[in-house]
């Protein structure tokens, strides 16, 4: 299976409050996120991590990928600064970009940090994928309203864990 996540936050105490998430501190957001991920995603799958994982620094980030299953890639976020630094292990991820497109089951899927207006299949049903945000479930549900194939995959919209290529196929079906 192929799942997409964004804007973990690992180890940031300010986003818990920034956002409303039900922790007391980083170290139980950080358990709830591995135990969500791990619950989730088997050492078989793939996780896009579509930026900010963490601003913590890199050994911390090879000490969070390193406890989570999966083969894993990242798209770059505005506070993925650990991925340039010399200590930090690029090998936990299978490669590091800015922008990717994925075509599954003929469907075309763009992965960038960001979220865009206006993308490259937006006339053709290609799904835009993107963080940054941190909105609440309500954000997908009214694009899907308003017909916009444009999905936060970020753990605030998605319940603190990754979500799967199929579901958000299947969210987008109707239109």
């Amino acid at each position: 299976m192929i799942y997409f996540t964004s804007d973990l936050h690992f180890g940031h105490n300010n986003m818990i409050r920034h956002t409303g998430r039900p922790f007391e501190n980083a170290e139980e957001m950080d358990l709830i996120l591995i135990q969500k991920w791990n619950q989730t995603v088997s050492s078989r799958d793939e996780v896009y991590i579509l930026g900010d994982f963490t601003m913590k620094g890199a050994a911390y980030a090879c000490e969070i990928l390193g406890q989570l299953r999966g083969r894993k890639y990242l798209i770059r976020g505005n506070h993925d600064r650990f991925a340039d630094d010399p200590g930090f292990n690029r090998a936990l991820f299978e490669w590091i970009r800015d922008y990717y497109e994925l075509k599954w089951q003929n469907q075309r899927w763009i992965l960038f940090h960001y979220p865009i207006e206006e993308w490259n299949g937006y006339f053709k049903g290609s799904i835009d994928l993107h963080g940054h945000q941190h909105n609440h479930e309500e954000y997908n549900l009214t694009n899907l309203e308003r017909r916009i194939r444009r999905y936060d995959v970020g753990v605030d919209a998605n319940g603190m864990k990754p979500v799967s290529i199929a579901e958000i196929a299947d969210f987008f079906s109707g239109i």
